[in-house]
């Protein structure tokens, strides 16, 4: 027995069919045990039931006592079983009770379910070995081992007392019967008196064992003394499945758990006791360290020499009361309560009071605790009246801080802004603002007086009052007023500069304004002019770039006149010039009324000087593109308003050919050709247009008002054309082939042509659905919807709703014509298989020639029916799917 895993990781019980036709070929007398084992341990579950069986494989063939049992040994209901006694009804019941096996992930190889049903002795014995396996050893667990192991470790660890026996397998080590008897003797010693026993005497042994078994533990007898003794090798299954049933008889009573879980109480009480003393010591030593480190603090009483200091040992005090004390409130209370409960505990279970170490006592923590809060009584009275005798000091001494503060903070880059020599650079408007700003900020000055003198008078109380921090109040006293008083200094002379640069700067102004009055306008013309010189023109017309010829001799015209206005702006620049330079006048800034200086000026009337004759070549070059511009188009047109109505002509010939049907198919084919042999000779002159038109895209034309023709339009044409004529011949020469292979004639031919011509109402080479079936019914077919729907299906396969002159040719001839079917080629393979339903491929060799033969041999399907023999082929289907109404 093999036993492997699933992926899922469950065991897998693989049982060869070689294996047990090697085991009857090594001693039939095995087949006999199992029988006699097999049966009694299934009747020991079927009795719960109420139902036996007495021949194991008669009593299961039809499966209901087989579904009976699993439901019993594995407690859970299965399918519900077919009640007929057909030999269906029994294999499908078989089947149930083998899926439900399956289904606990056994694996049942090569044990089918008729056989079964048809009583083979061998397999039913297999699929019996194989539940047992599953339900009775499978989930025996001994130290990490399971199933065959554990149960081998079971046995060997309970008989290892006793004399005599040495259990090494499932066969000969249980001959002699000393095995069994003690097995029962561990368990149950009082119903066998194993010193009698004897090795020597197999018989009575196994006697024995086996009637005490069956009397007093509920276990049947599976065994016979003769076959184990008369047997070299006992069949090792048969020995597992009985050895198993007293594993299970045995499993509850274990006495040594019982004694087992009397010591792990006991150390369980006692490791408890232990770790509750281990505890008292570990928060007893706890607390009082705390306790230790807390009463120095307490006592301490060194006043600080800030507000902020004291109050943050009053807050560190609350904080002690409120989260540092109340847990080691709890804590002492917690410890006196666990001290409590561990004498209880110690008493009640018979052992010694628990005595702490040295110092630890309940009696030594009270007496730390009540140390603890002697110191703490007083502590916060005197920190409240330290608090109250630095308050006024500290009031006093932030009274001045907050006033030196504000003044110091309106003086910051006070001295900054009065030596500013920003007057020097700036503008007149600039100026007054900044004259405006500093009378506001002299009436500022004259307001911040009074703060000056009360900063001095708080300064001189904190000295008589002896503050810790005077020496730096004094100092920052002394920067005040040393600050104040250049202060005054700088703010008058600020003013007096302010207010000379104030009547330079108007007369500039003045002259700057006029500048900047006659600069914009000329500006904004020189710049238009620019623009206008430097535009990208795109004209289409030789009357375009006439007209903007004209446009630019004008301008050319009002250059002079520009020429005076320019000179007139520089010369107020330069009066302004003369000015700074005689004044000495810093002028950092630029004209308050324009960002246009004469630079510019000059610069941009450089540039319209430049670019009048760029654009005078520019609009000559123009003027020459645009003339040969219109002779591409012309040269284009010319050939384009031939070409394109002779391709439309010649479509419309086609056209006439492929419906006139004038002569026979031949003459058609052969006049046909001729026709494009012609039109292909025609091609140079749709490759001298296409030279015309790369002319033109080079040139980038966009259009031609000389003709209506694109050369888009005459390449589709010309497609168009030539696919056009390929494919009426193509159409031609299918008909022909269609003619010759159906045995139409001509005059049917033309009578097929002369119909679809006729319905062929849109002229299109084309029948609609419609039009086919007027078509056909005029011809005489009485068809309803689902006929009309089949034909549709054979004319037209694509589902395009469309019948061509091919399609509907088609149709007609095999409607016409005397050919094979389906059900023709299926009686003819009937008659070579001498009428049965399925053939050989001896007799396809026999009959037909060997390239055919092999042909259909590797194309049929294995018949399946319900008489099939091995090597019978299906021709049925293969003779379908030869005209294409299934896959092959």
């Amino acid at each position: 027995m093999e036993i492997e895993y699933d992926e899922d990781g469950h065991p897998i019980y693989m049982q060869q069919e070689d294996d047990w036709d090697r085991d009857l070929l090594l001693d039939p007398a095995w087949e006999k045990q199992q029988r006699k084992t097999f049966t009694a341990w299934c009747n020991s579950h079927l009795r719960k039931a109420g139902t036996g069986i007495d021949n194991i494989e008669e009593d299961f063939r039809d499966g209901l006592k087989l579904m009976l049992l699993l439901e019993v040994i594995s407690g859970e209901r299965l399918a519900k079983p077919e009640r007929g006694k057909m030999r269906v009804h029994k294999i499908s019941n078989v089947n149930k009770a083998l899926e439900f096996i399956a289904s606990k992930g056994v694996k049942l190889v090569s044990i089918g379910a008729e056989e079964i049903v048809d009583g083979n002795a061998k397999m039913t014995l297999g699929m019996i070995w194989t539940i047992i396996l599953r339900f009775a050893i499978q989930d025996i667990s001994v130290e990490e081992t399971s199933a065959k192991e554990g149960l081998l470790l079971w046995c060997q660890r309970k008989t290892a007392p006793y004399k005599n026996v040495n259990i090494q397998n499932f066969h000969i080590s249980w001959k002699d019967g000393l095995g069994f008897c003690a097995l029962i003797h561990r368990h149950r010693p009082e119903l066998i008196d194993y010193g009698k026993l004897r090795k020597d005497d197999p018989m009575t042994n196994l006697n024995t064992a086996f009637d005490v078994a069956e009397k007093y533990l509920d276990i049947p007898k599976m065994l016979d003394a003769e076959d184990i003794v008369g047997t070299a090798r006992p069949d090792e299954k048969a020995i597992m499945t009985y050895v198993s049933s007293f594993y299970h008889a045995f499993s509850g009573a274990q006495k040594a758990e019982t004694a087992a879980n009397r010591i792990c109480k006991v150390l369980a009480v006692n490791q408890e006791n232990e770790q509750l003393m281990e505890d008292y010591e570990k928060l007893a030593s706890d607390l009082l360290e705390w306790i230790r480190r807390t009463i120095p603090w307490l006592e301490n009483r060194v006043p600080d020499n800030t507000m902020q200091a004291m109050q943050q040992k009053l807050e560190d005090f609350r904080d002690y009361r409120r989260l540092h004390k109340p847990p080691k409130v709890q804590e002492k209370c917690q410890l006196e309560i666990n001290f409590n409960t561990l004498q209880t505990k110690l008493r009640l279970s018979n052992r010694p009071a628990f005595m702490p170490s040295e110092g630890k006592m309940v009696s030594d923590i009270s007496n730390a605790w009540g140390n603890l809060e002697g110191a703490e009584k007083g502590y916060e009275e005197w920190l409240l009246n330290e608090i109250r005798r630095l308050e006024r000091l500290d009031h006093l001494a932030e009274k001045f801080r907050q006033k030196a503060a504000i003044h110091e903070a309106w003086t910051e880059g006070t001295e900054d802004m009065l030596q500013n020599t920003d007057y020097e650079t700036a503008t007149l408007s600039e100026i007054k603002a900044l004259l405006k700003k500093h009378e506001a900020f002299e009436s500022d000055l004259a307001a911040h007086q009074d703060r000056v003198e009360q900063i001095a008078a708080i300064a001189q109380e904190l000295n008589e009052l002896d503050y810790y921090d005077s020496p730096s109040v004094n100092a920052r006293c002394q920067r005040i007023c040393d600050q104040w008083d250049a202060l005054g200094a700088m703010t008058q002379k600020r003013s007096e500069a302010l207010q000379r640069t104030e009547k330079l700067l108007e007369t500039i102004d003045q002259l700057y304004l006029e500048f900047a009055k006659r600069a914009a306008p000329f500006n904004n013309w020189m710049e238009g002019a620019m623009e206008d010189l430097q535009d990208t023109f795109i004209v289409h017309t030789i009357e375009e770039i006439q007209g903007l010829s004209s446009a630019h001799e004008q301008f050319k015209a009002t250059l002079p006149e520009a020429d005076k206005e320019r000179q007139a702006i520089l010369g107020i620049h330069s009066e302004i010039a003369k000015i700074v330079q005689t004044y000495h006048v810093n002028m950092a800034g630029s004209n308050p009324y324009t960002t246009i200086n004469p630079q510019e000026i000059n610069t941009k009337w450089d540039k319209v000087r430049q670019l009048v004759p760029q654009r005078d070549q520019a609009l000559i070059e123009e003027h020459a593109r645009q003339q040969n511009n219109e002779r591409l188009r012309r040269q284009f047109a010319n050939q384009a308003n031939v070409i394109g109505p002779w391709i439309q002509t010649k479509m419309e010939e086609i056209g006439r050919i492929s419906i006139e049907m004038l002569g026979t198919l031949e003459d058609q084919l052969t006049h046909l050709r001729q026709y494009e042999k012609n039109i292909i000779n025609y091609k140079p002159k749709i490759d001298q247009l296409e030279g015309d038109h790369q002319l033109i895209q080079e040139a980038l034309i966009f259009d031609n008002k000389h003709t209506n023709y694109t050369m888009e339009h005459i390449r589709v044409g010309w497609e168009q054309l030539l696919t056009t004529i390929a494919r009426t011949i193509n159409e031609i020469e299918n008909q022909i082939l269609t003619r010759d292979a159906k045995g139409i004639s001509q005059e049917q031919m033309n009578e097929f042509r002369a119909s679809f011509n006729h319905f062929d109402r849109k002229r299109t080479g084309m029948m609609d659905a419609e039009d086919f079936k007027t078509c056909l019914i005029s011809i005489g077919y009485n068809m309803g919807e689902a006929e009309f729907s089949r034909i549709m299906s054979i004319v037209d396969p694509n589902r395009l709703g469309i019948v061509t002159f091919q399609a509907f040719i088609d149709f007609m001839s095999r409607e016409t014509a005397d050919t094979d079917t389906a059900d023709q080629v299926m009686a003819s393979f009937k008659v070579l298989a001498g009428d049965k339903n399925y053939i050989l491929a001896d007799e396809l060799r026999r009959e037909l020639p060997p390239d055919q033969a092999e042909y259909c041999i590797a194309r049929m399907a294995p018949y399946t029916g319900p008489d099939a023999i091995p090597g019978s082929l299906d021709y049925m289907s293969f003779s379908t799917a030869l005209y294409g109404e299934s896959d092959l």
